[in-house]
């Protein structure tokens, strides 16, 4: 079994930044420094650099000239702009799946699909009720799994960022949120659409859950202004 190669600093340095990014523990609009990043993960500052340049392309760090790098801050106009571009690509990557998925992607699809329904979408912090750790890496996981049988690295590429994008919204807007939903049911919805290889339906159920994400999070952004001012 071939081993796995080794993370180098800047690999973990990448991989922790993005995770605190995507997680909001660095919030938005936060002043990302360096020093700080590398003498906590002990690693070089060249490694902190070269990862805080990976996450700029990806439009996950701002590099500002003379300021460093910083924490993209979050609107309601970005994330409406970022949905409707999702909404395109997954829905070109699930009739790419549809069409050439075979017995192995249903299989691990289904696997997906039955570990996500198994686990609670929030948990307490506190007082404070957040985005449990275990069913956002679940709810990743099932919605690669729906379009891992598209083959075409450039739409996953783009597909990937832009999951990533919209997540650190939903971890951020997930103590605020005022809209109650029946999440488990959209996610069935589209998995037996995928699985009876709808490609229709199934791109329909999914443009319909993801507008109806944004509509909770431009309501949670919404609270989250008013609260500010």
């Amino acid at each position: 079994m071939p081993t796995q190669p080794a993370l180098t600093q800047a690999d973990r340095a990448y991989e922790r930044l993005k995770s605190d990014i995507l997680s909001c523990r660095l919030r938005p609009g936060a002043k990302i420094r360096i020093n700080e990043v590398a003498r906590e993960l002990e690693v070089s500052l060249g490694a902190v650099r070269e990862a805080l340049s990976r996450l700029a392309a990806e439009d996950m760090a701002v590099a500002t000239a003379q300021k460093g790098f910083s924490v993209p801050d979050v609107s309601i106009e970005d994330l409406v702009d970022l949905t409707q571009t999702r909404i395109k690509i997954e829905e070109l990557c699930i009739r790419t799946a549809i069409r050439d998925g075979d017995i192995e992607w249903e299989t691990a699809l289904v696997a997906a699909f039955h570990r996500l329904q198994r686990l609670p979408e929030t948990e307490m912090d506190g007082d404070k009720q957040i985005l449990s750790e275990r069913w956002a890496a679940a709810h990743q996981q099932f919605h690669e799994a729906i379009v891992a049988a598209c083959k075409s690295p450039s739409l996953m590429k783009i597909r990937a960022v832009l999951y990533a994008q919209t997540e650190r919204y939903r971890r951020l807007s997930v103590p605020m949120r005022t809209i109650s939903r029946d999440v488990m049911a959209e996610h069935r919805a589209i998995f037996d659409a995928v699985i009876a290889r709808d490609a229709d339906l199934a791109a329909l159920l999914m443009d319909k859950h993801l507008r109806l994400t944004t509509e909770i999070l431009v309501g949670s952004l919404s609270n989250i202004a008013e609260t500010a001012t």
